[in-house]
């Protein structure tokens, strides 16, 4: 059995990083290739950029950018955010990227993803999705930045996406986003249950606990998260992070 992942999934917005609560209230946390240079020294298993402003502004993100990244960067990384063709995708990854993540686009054109897997091979696509509960207290995947709520079931969807592609799955809780107060494990666990490919669990992670949690609660093959990778202490002060080896080794035999 592979060793589960443990990376950060950074933001974009135009050339920074920023960091918000809940898909809202986004704060400039840096240079995004001085985050590199730190994760770098950290060992992380990978990293995913993920635009922001792409797909809410109708904007793409810029390969010049990722070839910036790709040139710092000693492990392998994946970029999302607006990418609606093979051809968009074709640049990301010829950019420097090892992986692409779509995800409002996958929702529009849900042939895409199987178009950008038959010419990079699914391990190149991630298929990116995010959850959050409607006035009913019903999960459902939204899209546009979570500004739009779809009626697609989360599990359903997931499966749906697996036949037509993916190669991983990247969920994250809008409602957990950025909260820190963990993971939405039952959401994580039924996603798990449902598909045979790779779930990445995204959204609230806030300690140690949470990340072995995801794991060996939830059943997720990766944990990611933002928020805890950048922010330190009550006030959310931003200082660049990462468990060291003993703390990652504690995590996989979860020994928290």
């Amino acid at each position: 059995m592979l060793r589960p992942r443990i990376f950060p999934t950074l933001l974009l917005s135009g050339q920074g990083l920023v960091k918000g609560v809940k898909f809202k209230n986004y704060k400039y946390v840096g240079d995004p290739l001085n985050a590199v240079k730190i994760f770098n020294d950290k060992k992380v298993d990978e990293l995913m950029f993920l635009d922001i402003s792409a797909t809410r502004e109708g904007k793409k993100i810029s390969p010049e950018l990722v070839s910036r990244i790709a040139d710092e960067c000693f492990m392998p990384f994946g970029v999302g955010g607006g990418i609606e063709s093979a051809e968009e995708a074709r640049d990301i990854l010829s950019a420097g990227a090892e992986k692409v993540s779509v995800n409002t686009a996958a929702v529009k054109n849900p042939a895409l993803i199987g178009k950008i897997a038959d010419i990079f091979g699914r391990q190149s696509v991630v298929v990116s999705i995010d959850v959050k509960a409607n006035w009913l207290g019903r999960q459902k995947v939204v899209v546009c930045s979570g500004k739009k709520m779809t009626s697609l079931n989360p599990v359903e969807w997931a499966v749906e996406v697996e036949k037509m592609g993916a190669g991983e799955i990247l969920l994250n809780s809008v409602d957990r986003d950025g909260t820190m107060s963990g993971y939405d494990l039952k959401l994580v666990r039924s996603v798990v249950d449902a598909v045979h490919i790779p779930v990445i669990a995204c959204g609230g992670a806030g300690s140690l606990k949470d990340l072995s949690d995801g794991i060996h609660i939830g059943g997720a093959q990766a944990v990611t998260a933002g928020s805890f990778f950048v922010f330190h202490g009550r006030r959310r002060g931003v200082l660049i992070n990462f468990p060291s080896e003993d703390e990652c080794l504690k995590i996989h035999k979860e020994i928290i």
